[in-house]
C-alpha cells in the first residue's frame, strides 16, 4: 500500500496576526454599525502595523514590477477577509474593488491608494486609512519602493465580483490571490490556540 502523500508544511499563524484576526472576528460579531466596525478596526490594524516583521516570507514574494495579493485569512461566515497586497518598487495595482467596507495600513514601505484616476495619496509605514461601503470602484496601489499593504474587507472580496484593471482602464479576468501549495490562507482551525496578552 502506497502511503498517501504528505500535506504541505503550514507556516505557522504570527502571533501579531493571530491576535489581530481575533479582535477583528470579535469586534465584527459585536459591533453595532459600520461606523463602529471602521473606527474599532482602525486601532487594531494600527496595533498590527506598528511591527512590521511579522508577515511570514511566504506571503510577501512577488516578482520585479509585478504586484501580488495573498490571502491571508478568510472569516469562515465571509464577514471579513484579511488579504496583504506586496508592491515592487515602480510596480501598480489596479483592481475593481466591490463596494465593501476596508481598513488598510502600510506594513512596509510607503504604499500609495488611489482611486483611478484620482489622486494618490501616499500611506507612510504604519499609518491606516479606513473606508465605508460604497459603490464597486477601481482601486489602484503603486509605490515607488517596495511596499507591503495589509487590508481587512468587509466580506470575502475574493468570492465577489474583483477584476484586475489594465492601465486603459479595460476590466480583465477575476482575480486570484497569488497563495501557492507552501502558503495556504489560515482559517479558524489554524488559529484555534490560546492567545496571550
Amino acid at each position: 500500500m502506497t502511503p498517501a502523500p504528505a500535506e504541505p508544511t503550514r507556516v505557522p499563524v504570527p502571533p501579531a496576526l493571530k491576535r489581530f484576526i481575533w479582535d477583528i472576528q470579535s469586534m465584527v460579531e459585536l459591533a453595532d454599525s459600520e461606523r463602529e466596525i471602521l473606527l474599532i478596526g482602525r486601532d487594531l490594524m494600527t496595533r498590527l502595523v506598528a511591527g512590521h516583521d511579522w508577515l511570514p516570507d511566504a506571503f510577501v514574494a512577488a516578482p520585479p514590477g509585478e504586484a501580488r495579493q495573498y490571502q491571508l485569512y478568510s472569516d469562515g461566515m465571509e464577514r471579513f477577509s484579511v488579504v496583504a497586497s506586496v508592491i515592487p518598487a515602480g510596480a501598480a495595482l489596479a483592481i475593481e474593488q466591490p463596494g465593501v467596507w476596508e481598513i488598510v495600513g502600510a506594513l512596509r514601505g510607503a504604499p500609495a491608494r488611489s482611486l483611478v484616476g484620482g489622486t494618490p495619496r501616499e500611506l507612510p509605514r504604519g499609518a491606516v486609512e479606513a473606508f465605508r461601503s460604497a459603490g464597486d470602484a477601481v482601486i489602484r496601489l503603486a509605490g515607488a519602493e517596495a511596499a507591503i499593504a495589509v487590508h481587512v474587507y468587509g466580506g470575502e472580496i475574493g468570492r465577489l465580483v474583483r477584476r484586475s484593471v489594465a492601465p486603459n482602464g479595460e476590466a480583465g479576468e477575476p482575480m486570484g490571490y497569488a497563495n501557492g501549495e507552501d502558503a495556504p490562507p489560515y482559517d479558524i482551525f489554524t488559529i484555534q490556540t490560546e492567545i496571550r496578552d
